[in-house]
C-alpha cells in the first residue's frame, strides 16, 4: 500500500479503472434525473432494497424468483428461507446505520451479523474464532442471464478460491480497514472514488470471511452502506447486487481471485467487475422508474 494519504488512491490510476469510474458516475448520475425520482424516490429506494436482497439471497444459495420474497411473510421455515429473511432485515436496515458507519464500521459489520442469524446464536456480531468454520461464499451456482455481456475471461477449469485466513489476520486486517475507512471520514483521502472504496471494502469482506456464516450478504452491503457513505449513491437506488448475480457466480468467482491475487491486473479485474455490476443495479432501478412512468407499479 501506498503511504500516502490515502493508501487506496493508488488503484483509482490501475489501468480500465478511470474509464469504470466513469461509466458508474454518468450511469448513475442518468438514474438520478430520472422524472420519477423528482416525486417517488423513497418507493424506488425501497424498490432497490428489495431487489438487491433477493439478488443477494440468490448469490448466497436461496434463488426465489421476485414475487415469491414479495409475497412471503414467514422466512423462518427452512435454511433458504432464513437466508431469504437475513438478507431482507440487512437490506432494510444497512442504509440506517451510516452514522455509525463513519466512527465505526465494525460495529456496523457485527450488526449486520446480528441482522442475519438472529440474537439467539452465540456466535452473533462476532468474528469467528481460532477452530471455528465457515460457510462457503458461493453455495449456488448462477449462470450469468442471456441479456448480459461478460467479460471473456481465461478459459479452463472452475476457480478455487483459497481458504478464509485464520481468526488472528482477520482481526488484524479487519483493524486495518476500520482504520482506513475512518480516516476517509475524517476527511483524508477523499479524492479516492467511491467505486475503489466500494469495490476494497466488499473485496476485503469476501476475502476475510470474518463470520461464520452470511459473508457474501453482509460484503454486498457493506458496498451499498460505502456508495451511500462517499455520496455516489445517497439514495441507496442502485442495487449493485442484483448485478453480481445477473453476471453468474463464475464470473463474480473470477474477478474475486483476482483481488485475492493482488496484483494491479486482478485488483482493477475486480474493481471493473463491481463497476459492472453496479451499472447493472442502475439499468434494473431505470426500469422501475420506467413503469412506474407508465402507471405499472
Amino acid at each position: 500500500m501506498s503511504t500516502g494519504t490515502d493508501p487506496l488512491a493508488p488503484l483509482a490510476q490501475l489501468p480500465g479503472v478511470p474509464d469504470a469510474v466513469a461509466e458508474v458516475r454518468k450511469a448513475v448520475d442518468r438514474l438520478y434525473g430520472h422524472r420519477v425520482m423528482r416525486r417517488r424516490a423513497d418507493e424506488v429506494t425501497s424498490e432497490s432494497a428489495l431487489r438487491g436482497a433477493r439478488a443477494s439471497a440468490a448469490l448466497a444459495g436461496a434463488d426465489w424468483p421476485l414475487e415469491e420474497v414479495r409475497r412471503r411473510t414467514d422466512f423462518s421455515a427452512d435454511p433458504e428461507s432464513r437466508t431469504v429473511g437475513a438478507a431482507l432485515r440487512i437490506a432494510a436496515e444497512a442504509g440506517q446505520l451510516l452514522s455509525i458507519w463513519r466512527h465505526s464500521p465494525l460495529q456496523v459489520l457485527a450488526r449486520l451479523h446480528l441482522l442475519a442469524v438472529g440474537d439467539a446464536d452465540p456466535a452473533a456480531g462476532r468474528p469467528r474464532q481460532a477452530g471455528e468454520g465457515v460457510e462457503a461464499l458461493f453455495p449456488l451456482e448462477l449462470k450469468p442471464v442471456e441479456s448480459v455481456e461478460v467479460e471473456a475471461g481465461p478459459a479452463g477449469p472452475a476457480i478455487e478460491l483459497p481458504s478464509a485466513p485464520g481468526a488472528e489476520e482477520v482481526a488484524a486486517r479487519l483493524d486495518q480497514l476500520s482504520r482506513l475507512l475512518v480516516a476517509r471520514a475524517e476527511g483524508q483521502g477523499v479524492g479516492t472514488p467511491a467505486l475503489v472504496v466500494a469495490s476494497v471494502v466488499h473485496g476485503e469482506l469476501l476475502a476475510l470471511r470474518p463470520f461464520g456464516s452470511h459473508n457474501g450478504v453482509i460484503a454486498r452491503a457493506a458496498q451499498r452502506v460505502v456508495l451511500i457513505a462517499e455520496g455516489l449513491d445517497p439514495k441507496s437506488i442502485c442495487p449493485a447486487e442484483v448485478g453480481f448475480a445477473e453476471l453468474g457466480t463464475d464470473a463474480y468467482r473470477r474477478a474475486l481471485a483476482g483481488y485475492l491475487a493482488g496484483t494491479p491486473e486482478g485488483l482493477a479485474a475486480w474493481i471493473g467487475h463491481c463497476g459492472r455490476a453496479l451499472r447493472l443495479g442502475v439499468r434494473e432501478s431505470t426500469a422501475v422508474c420506467e413503469a412506474m412512468q407508465r402507471g405499472m407499479v
